[in-house]
């Protein structure tokens, strides 16, 4: 009985190890990408099905801000108060704040991580909030406790808030000097007329506290861009009185900041589809375009569920406006600042014409516009966008501006609608809209300027470049010669591959604007959107994400054979990349007719070698693999066959 119980162990032994040299000289191609993928678990807070689960939270955080410009010294003193509430489950012993203009100081971590050489996102040193009466005040009693830490701030309370609707009011003051290199996101710039001020990350902020992460307190560094709680916003601004302040939300006393004729001109364009001069270029820095001759104007704008608010100011603003025309009987209002150095039809004179194109392409094709006011600013930034603002490069024009205006207000949709973690996740913003970029710019004027995003297969030199990273690669982390592949076109890329190859334009259509109105003004993560796009068309695409979305792989199918069989024809395809693709041939006979063949991507369930039975009575002259030239295939000497 031992020697058969060795006996039997040695050959199962040996039958296990005989296994498995077969099993690893097999060949299974990309089969490993068709197994199931983490992203399919669902909770309480964010369901399977890609939705906010039935006990979804988030907080909110109202503010009540108050501003003066000093434009003699270039800084801004102001005040805040925030109301903020917990929705969640959890108590909270602490409130963590982002202070993101501490990144402009010699020490900030950002300065400290920014090559010596340079950078998009290099930025003064000389700046830095300057903080006072820092109060946090509950039911229970106040504390003024904080420590800072670089771009945060953790604000301690005097007990624990309570979960599920605990409320606490935070307020400081704060001061800091306007950088003139805001890291390409804020900043001021002299024009001929005076000087142009761009106003964002102005004022401290709360961090998200969320069901995943808990807080989210990555420091500002450069290249991680943004996650902001919803709030409803108060904004008051002191300027002198021959500066136009431009602000998100909508003006609340402009009987007493603008002159009659301009409150006039602003009627006029909000039924206007042609530009109304608001301030004409011979009125630039003169006092008919003031309301107040001297002194100062305080400018009141308010704005509802929104995550943030940018402004501008300047004496020497051009400003016109028009309607957008946003669908179901509602309009809004786009408009443009820029000095006389941008003005003419080569340039920001179109400005305003961009941003209703644009804003009415993404309103009437996705999801509504949900602001009234849609402002574009000239100036030294490239592209910067915030939500009813976008900061454009004032040197700009033509085709240029159209691209950065466009992308620029596109992010009205992600992040300011769908509110993602642009930090984490920069692709959840940035690819998103430089597809739909694409499609509104084919749209623009019968197509007067060339899409940004062209055929995938532009990226095949970076799909195939040595130093690639992948999507999934965060912003700060990412090689920033990367960046734009990984956060951008790459991203941009895989969505067109899913609408126009992959599935189709109506399920796709449906289930992207799906994904807008479910997660609109809440905070999906990734696994959110991979979840809600599978649920809505129907579709098992974890070999797609985990391909194109966490690999640096590519895409290689080519026609191995095409040879007569039993008076039809195989056709024989390969994959010799490193994930699947469905296929489609172009069949050419020899009476010059021709059929589409298109092979579902569960033939490379098995292996990477498949043959197709073509039915068919005639002569095949030629066989062509992706004929639409819409695969990024880095190798195309065999995507064809020809008969000798």
């Amino acid at each position: 009985m031992k020697y058969f119980k060795s006996s039997l162990f040695l050959s199962l032994l040996i039958s296990i190890f005989s296994f498995s040299i077969v099993a690893q000289e097999a060949d299974y191609g990309n089969q490993h990408l068709f197994d199931e993928f983490t992203y399919r678990q669902g909770s309480v807070y964010r369901t399977a099905s890609g939705k906010p689960g039935p006990e979804y939270w988030q907080n909110s955080a109202d503010y009540s801000l108050e501003a003066t410009l000093d434009d003699k010294n270039h800084t801004i003193k102001g005040n805040v108060t925030i109301q903020y509430t917990n929705n969640s489950p959890e108590t909270l012993d602490f409130i963590w704040l982002f202070l993101e203009q501490n990144r402009f100081t010699e020490t900030s971590r950002g300065t400290l991580t920014t090559p010596v050489t340079g950078s998009r996102y290099s930025g003064d040193i000389e700046g830095g909030l300057e903080l006072s009466n820092v109060l946090a005040k509950t039911k229970t009693g106040s504390s003024s406790k904080h420590l800072i830490s670089d771009t945060r701030m953790q604000l301690f309370l005097d007990k624990p808030l309570a979960a599920k609707g605990g409320q606490v009011e935070i307020k400081m003051d704060f001061k800091f000097k306007i950088p003139v290199e805001g890291m390409d996101r804020m900043g001021r710039f002299e024009a001929k007329d005076g000087t142009v001020y761009a106003l964002a990350q102005w004022y401290p902020r709360v961090a998200v506290f969320d069901d995943v992460v808990g807080w989210n307190t990555d420091p500002y560094l450069g290249a991680g861009e943004f996650y902001c709680e919803y709030g409803d916003f108060d904004v008051k601004i002191t300027a002198a009185a021959d500066q136009t302040v431009v602000c998100s939300g909508v003006l609340q006393n402009p009987e007493e900041v603008l002159t009659q004729k301009q409150q006039e001109r602003i009627a006029k364009a909000e039924k206007s589809d042609e530009t109304v001069y608001i301030i004409k270029p011979n009125e630039v820095a003169k006092s008919v375009a003031q309301a107040k001759k001297d002194g100062t104007l305080t400018w009141h704008f308010k704005m509802e569920n929104t995550r943030d608010v940018a402004w501008a100011s300047s004496r020497a603003f051009i400003w016109d406006a028009a309607r957008i025309n946003l669908g179901n009987g509602k309009t809004g209002l786009a408009q443009s600042v820029y000095p006389k150095e941008s003005d003419g039809n080569h340039a920001w004179g179109r400005s305003t014409e961009y941003t209703k194109a644009s804003v009415e392409f993404h309103s009437n094709t996705y999801y509504p516009y949900p602001y009234h006011n849609a402002i574009n600013v000239a100036t030294n930034v490239g592209g910067m966008e915030y939500p009813g603002v976008s900061f454009c490069g004032y040197q700009r024009g033509g085709a240029a501006l159209w691209s950065v205006t466009d992308h620029e207000f596109g992010h009205n949709w992600f992040p300011m609608i769908v509110g993602s973690n642009e930090r984490r996740f920069p692709w959840m913003d940035e690819g998103l809209n430089i597809f739909i970029n694409h499609y509104s710019t084919e749209a623009f004027n019968n197509g007067e300027y060339p899409t940004r995003s062209s055929s995938p297969r532009t990226l095949i030199g970076y799909l195939t470049a040595e130093g690639r990273e992948g999507i999934d690669t965060y912003a700060d982390i990412a090689n920033p010669r990367n960046l734009a592949y990984t956060a951008y076109y790459k991203p941009a890329a895989g969505l067109y591959l899913l609408r126009e190859y992959i599935l189709d334009h109506e399920r796709f259509d449906y289930a992207f604007k799906s994904y807008i109105k479910t997660w609109a003004y809440k905070h999906p993560q990734p696994n959110d959107f991979f979840n809600h796009i599978e649920n809505v068309v129907g579709e098992d695409l974890s070999w797609f994400w985990k391909g194109w979305f966490f690999g640096n792989g590519n895409i290689d199918l080519g026609i191995l054979s095409v040879e007569p069989y039993k008076g039809d024809y195989l056709i024989t395809v390969e994959n010799n990349g490193d994930f699947p693709m469905p296929v489609e041939l172009l069949v050419t006979y020899t009476d010059d007719s021709q059929e589409t063949v298109k092979l579902p991507v569960e033939i490379w369930h098995r292996g990477n070698v498949w043959s197709h039975l073509l039915r068919t009575d005639k002569q095949v002259k030629r066989v062509v693999q992706d004929p639409n030239k819409l695969l990024p295939d880095i190798n195309i000497l065999n995507d064809a066959w020809n008969k000798l």
